[in-house]
């Protein structure tokens, strides 16, 4: 066989290894986040750093109405980076997330949802509406950011 007629692939000099050549994510990342979960991860850092230097990040919590989008995942890993930097120098940096779960961007959500009625739903009732809809959006939003790595309590 010449050269001219080798495959591409069989042209090249490619180190061996026993790694896979694709991550394979979708299926590794529940049991990475399943094993930090188990191992208890984010409370043995919390107890490796209690009585060190405290460091705050003030975060400015995303709106609990609908999924992260890449600005918000982008927000949140950069806030996560500059935390855990700040506990591997050796502060004592806890992570408390939060959401806004109330004003306009949930009610106009909402809004949507029951634009359809025949009546005006009571104030109460739109009120319990916007609560529900906020809980579920934050359920998702933190299961989105534990995909992301992203630790806290």
């Amino acid at each position: 066989m010449s050269s001219s007629s080798k495959k591409l692939k069989e042209t090249l000099n490619l180190p061996k290894t026993a790694f896979p050549m694709k991550a394979n994510l979708p299926a590794r990342e529940p049991a990475l986040i399943e094993q930090w979960e188990k191992d208890g991860l984010y409370r043995a850092i919390r107890e490796a750093r209690n009585g060190k230097p405290t460091f705050v990040l003030h975060d400015g919590p995303p709106y609990a109405n609908g999924n992260i989008h890449t600005g918000t995942a982008l927000n949140k890993v950069l806030k996560d980076i500059v935390v855990k930097y700040k506990t591997m120098s050796g502060f004592d940096a806890a992570y408390k997330p939060g959401w806004d779960c109330h004003g306009l961007p949930i009610e106009l959500q909402v809004d949507k949802l029951v634009k359809d009625r025949k009546e005006p739903l009571p104030r109460h009732a739109f009120r319990r509406k916007c609560r529900e809809y906020a809980q579920k959006h934050i359920k998702i939003q933190r299961q989105s950011f534990r995909r992301l790595g992203i630790l806290g309590e």
